[in-house]
C-alpha cells in the first residue's frame, strides 16, 4: 500500500527510522517527512529496476507516485530554513521552528539531498541550517536533533525517556551523523565533508589521554552514539555497533574516496580536501589488483583516466578478473577553491 496522510506524506505509524518516536503517528494519522524522502529515493530505484525488466506499467506507477510525493514535500514539509521532521496525529508539526524542543532534525535535511527529493535551493539552505544548529565543534559531535526533549508537552514517544543529550534524544546518533556527512559530500562540500568525517572517526577520540578520558570507550570501533549531556559530554555509548560502522565504511569508500562499483564497472567521484595532492588506493577485484593513484590539480579541465599509462575515453573502469595488476591514474581538476555558497533568506553565507 501507499498510505499517506492529510499532507500527502507517508504515515509514520509507531516509528520510522527513529523507533523512539513511537507516539507521533500511533493513531494512524501522523506523517513522516523523512520517510517521504526515503520513499522517494526507493521509488526512483524501482523505476530503474522495473524499466530493466520491461515492466513499463509499474515504472510509470512509481514515477507518478514519486512526483506526487515530491510535490507534497514542497508544499507541506518546508519550514522556512529547513525541512520539518514529521506531523503528529493531530497535525502538529515536529522538527519545526514552532516547537520549543526538537526544532530541527538532522535526517530530514540530509535526505532532502541524498534522495534528490528536496528542491535544490531549499536543500542547500536546510544543510546550512543543520550545520549551524547541530554540529557542535567544541564537543566534536553532530547532534541528531536540537534541542532535546525534556519539559515540553509534546509526547513523541519513548525517546523522551532518555536523559536530554543522551542517545537519540539530542545526542549524536552516529548513523545519522554519517548521513549528514554524506549529504555534504553529495553537495561537493569538500571542507565540511572532511571536517565532519574527522569528528565521527573514533581514532580522533582516543589520540590523547584527555580525549580517552572524555570518550571512555574503544577508539578503534564505531560508537552508535556520543552524548551531548553536559555531565557526560563527548562520552561514547553502545560500541561495536555494526549499523553505523557499515554506513561509515560506505561514507569513506563511496563518498569521500569516491569509488563506486556498479556491475563490473568502477567509477570515481571523490570529495577529498583540496590540499591533498595525491591519494593511493589498492583495489582488489577477485584475482586482479588495481593500483589506483588520484592526483588533484588546481585549474580547469576534465577528469583524466589512464590505465597502464594509456588514456581512456570512458570515465570509468571495466573490471577484469584475469589475475593481472593494473596501474590506474585518475587526474581531477579543482576549478574553484573553498566550499559551495548557501543562501538563507537571501543572504549568502561563505
Amino acid at each position: 500500500g501507499f498510505a499517506v496522510g492529510i499532507n500527502g506524506l507517508p504515515l509514520m505509524g509507531s516509528g520510522d527510522w527513529n523507533d523512539g518516536m513511537d507516539k507521533v503517528g500511533e493513531h494512524g494519522k501522523g506523517e513522516s517527512v523523512w520517510l517521504a524522502f526515503f520513499l522517494y529515493d526507493i521509488l526512483l530505484h524501482f523505476i530503474d529496476t522495473a524499466t530493466l525488466r520491461n515492466d513499463i506499467a509499474f515504472a510509470n506507477e512509481c514515477k507518478e507516485k514519486a512526483e506526487k510525493l515530491r510535490n507534497s514535500i514542497q508544499q507541506n514539509a518546508w519550514d522556512g530554513e529547513w525541512y520539518k521532521r514529521a506531523f503528529f496525529d493531530d497535525g502538529t508539526p515536529l522538527g519545526s521552528h514552532v516547537n520549543d524542543e526538537c526544532k530541527i532534525d538532522s535526517i530530514a535535511q540530509s535526505w532532502s539531498v541524498l534522495s534528490k527529493g528536496g528542491e535544490e535551493k531549499r536543500a542547500g539552505i536546510a544543510m546550512e541550517s543543520a550545520y549551524k544548529k547541530l554540529v557542535k565543534k567544541d564537543e566534536e559531535i553532530i547532534q541528531l536533533f536540537n534541542p532535546p526533549f525534556d519539559k515540553s508537552t509534546m509526547n513523541p514517544g519513548y525517546i523522551k525517556g532518555y536523559v536530554p543529550g543522551v542517545r537519540e534524544n539530542g545526542g549524536q546518533y552516529t548513523h545519522a551523523a554519517v548521513w549528514l556527512t554524506m549529504a555534504f559530500a553529495a553537495l561537493g562540500d569538500k571542507k565540511r565533508t572532511w571536517e565532519l568525517l574527522q569528528m565521527i572517526n573514533p581514532v580522533n577520540h582516543g589520540n590523547s589521554a584527555e580525549t580517552v578520558s572524555t570518550y571512555k570507550v574503544e577508539p578503534y570501533v564505531i560508537a552508535a552514539d556520543v552524548y551531548a549531556q553536559p555531565l557526560h559530554k563527548g562520552r561514547g555509548g553502545w560500541t561495536w555497533y555494526t549499523g553505523s560502522a557499515g554506513w561509515f565504511y560506505q561514507l569513506i569508500t563511496e563518498w569521500f574516496i569516491g569509488i563506486k562499483k556498479k556491475g563490473d564497472t568502477l567509477s570515481f567521484n571523490p570529495c577529498l580536501p583540496e590540499e591533498w595532492d595525491e591519494v593511493k588506493i589498492d583495489y582488489r577485484f577477485k584475482d586482479s589488483i588495481y593500483h589506483i593513484t588520484y592526483q588533484q590539480k588546481q585549474g580547469a579541465g576534465n577528469m583524466q583516466l589512464l590505465i597502464n599509462d594509456i588514456e581512456q575515453q570512458e570515465d570509468f573502469i571495466t573490471l577484469k578478473d584475469d589475475a593481472a595488476e593494473y596501474q590506474v591514474k585518475v587526474i581531477f581538476y579543482n576549478e574553484t577553491a573553498g566550499k559551495p555558497v548557501y543562501e538563507i533568506s537571501g543572504v549568502a553565507l561563505k
